[in-house]
Parts: structure tokens; sequence; C-alpha cells
């Protein structure tokens, strides 16, 4: 017979063990030891699995509490979002809608673990919200305020097994990580291609090539010339020559304050290109200080026409062309 460690035993000369005088508990045999053991393990791994539920399980937890409490959760993220005076260029309707679809994408994501949909959603939103003036940290600020109140929701239906609450929330962080992500990153693309668009718009506007007669064009720059937009006006310019059939091509530049060498080189480029097209090119408006940096760069002033001012360069280019301005009586009279 073995000994249970820790039993309170007492040894007698003759060899003999016997409990000690005193109650306590008695001795147990080793088959009773086993079996203890056993019984338990048994109940140590049965409390294990439970909690080491995996996380795939406690998200469909997750995604069923959410479907469950759907209309009273969206119900609160909309009243939070008026209250926090996000998306203040939308009506309490459309906000609605918006963070119903939202919620549904959201819920969806968790579910299924993939994020086409929510970004599809996500560049649809951005498209029909960014021309109304919302602007980036209100979209995060919203995807924020629903991760509050989902969080808030899991904390009262678990407050009383703090345990599994700790598992569910970090089942759920880090896909909710991922989805505040997707949104925010497609807001920012949506609205750096709306940028791009409203700059090259503008730049288009701001280079017109115009055609004031048969052959003849007209291109006037107004603002700082950059790089990017000099190689915009050259492609236009050369583009007009050709489509107008032009002989003659007036540039006017009285509304451009500086041009450094960089620009400056481009602009003899571009006089350059025209002449490979058979077109001679007029500069007219030429500033001092653009006037010096054409010298200090190098250029041969030569090959460039340069007039003072617009009206001089378009009667330059009407001479080339062989047209020439009388007065209308002087004109009925030789008729």
């Amino acid at each position: 017979m073995r000994v249970a460690v820790g039993c309170p035993i007492a040894a007698y000369p003759d060899g003999q063990y016997d409990h000690w005088p005193t109650t306590g508990p008695t001795l147990r045999t080793s088959e009773s030891v086993e079996e203890g053991y056993m019984e338990h393990n048994t109940r140590t791994m049965t409390e294990s699995q439970s909690e080491m539920q995996m996380p795939s399980e406690l998200l469909r937890q997750l995604v069923a509490h959410l479907r469950q409490n759907r209309t009273q959760l969206r119900e609160e993220w909309a009243r939070r979002i008026t209250e926090a005076r996000l998306l203040t260029a939308m009506t309490k309707e459309e906000i609605f809608a918006e963070a119903t679809s939202v919620y549904d994408n959201y819920v969806e994501a968790l579910e299924t673990g993939t994020f086409e949909a929510l970004q599809a959603y996500a560049r649809g939103l951005s498209e029909r919200i960014i021309p109304r003036g919302v602007e980036t940290d209100e979209v995060i600020g919203i995807v924020l305020l629903l991760r509050d109140v989902l969080a808030r929701s899991l904390f009262a239906k678990y407050q009383h097994d703090f345990a599994l609450l700790n598992r569910i929330l970090d089942a759920y962080e880090p896909a909710a990580n991922r989805i505040a992500n997707t949104v925010a990153v497609g807001f920012v693309q949506e609205r750096e291609r709306v940028i791009r668009e409203q700059q090259e718009a503008i730049r288009v506007l701001s280079t017109p090539v115009l055609q004031v007669r048969e052959r003849l064009l007209i291109l006037p720059i107004i603002g700082v010339i950059d790089p990017q937009r000099a190689r915009q006006l050259t492609e236009q310019l050369l583009r007009g020559i050709r489509t107008n059939r032009a002989k003659v091509v007036v540039i006017d530049i009285t509304g451009v304050p500086v041009m450094d060498a960089t620009v400056a080189n481009h602009l003899v480029q571009t006089v350059e290109a025209t002449r490979l097209l058979g077109a001679t090119v007029i500069i007219t408006g030429l500033s001092p200080e653009i006037a010096q940096t054409l010298v200090t760069i190098g250029v041969d002033l030569g090959k460039m026409n340069t007039v003072g001012d617009l009206q001089g360069g378009i009667e330059e280019a009407e001479r080339l062309l062989g047209y020439k301005v009388v007065p209308l009586g002087e004109a009925n009279d030789r008729a």
C-alpha cells in the first residue's frame, strides 16, 4: 500500500502506520488516489476545451449577436453619428440609409473574412459623399464610432464572463482593425482620384488652345508653370496644331509671373517641336525676369519670334498668314 503525500499519519515502533490520534483526512490507498487524479484531469480537460474555443467559433457567436441586435445597434450608431456632428452634409435619412448598408457589409466581412464587397461599397460611398464635402476625418470617425457601439454591446452581453469577453474581443479586434483600414484606405484612394481629376480639369482649362481664325492658334498661359503643366501644355499645343492644320501659333505668357530654368528650357523645346510640325511660334508678354532667365540659360533668341504684347503678336501672325486688317470704310471704297 502507497501513502498519499500530504496525509497526516503516525509511525509506531512496530512499523505499522496509522492516523494521528486527532481528527483529520483519512489515509487514501493508491487506487483511490489514481481515481481522484483521473477525475481531476477529466474535469480540467473539459474546462480547457470550453475556454480554448477557436476564434472562428467566437466570431460566429459575435456575428449571431450582431445580426440579432441589428436594428438596435444601427439606430444607436446613426444617433451617435448625428450627435458627434459627423456627415453634416447629409440628412438624417441619408445617414441612416448609409449606416444600414455599412453595418451589413461590416457584419458580412466579419462572417466571411473577405473584404471585396466592403471595398466596393467603400468606393461607392466615397463617390457619393466626396462631392458633398465630406472629409477624411469624418469617415474615420464614423468607423470608430461603430467599433465603440459594438464594443459596448459586447461588454453588456458578456459582463458576467470576462474570460469569454476577452476571448471574443481577441478574435474580433484584428478583423475590426482590418475593416476600419479597408474603409479608410478606400475613401482616401477615391478622394485622391477625384483630386487628380480636378487638377487635370483645371490644367486643361488653364491652358486652352484657341483658334482665332483659319490656321491661327492662340495659347494664353496664366499662373505658375511647373514641369508637369509644361509637358501638358506642349501636348495640347501639338495636338491642336495637327488637328487645325495651324501655320502660326501665338503663345502669350503675360500672366506667368516667374519661370525657372527647367520650365524655360521646356518652352524652348515646345517652340522647336512646333517648328517640326511646320508651324511658326510667336511669344508675347515676356516679362523682364523671364527674358533674363532665357538669356541666362543660353537660349538662342534668334530662333524665337517675340513680340511685346498679345495684340502685336496677333498682328504679326496675320501678316505671316497674308492677312491685312483695314478699316471698314476703306474696304468698302476698294470694293
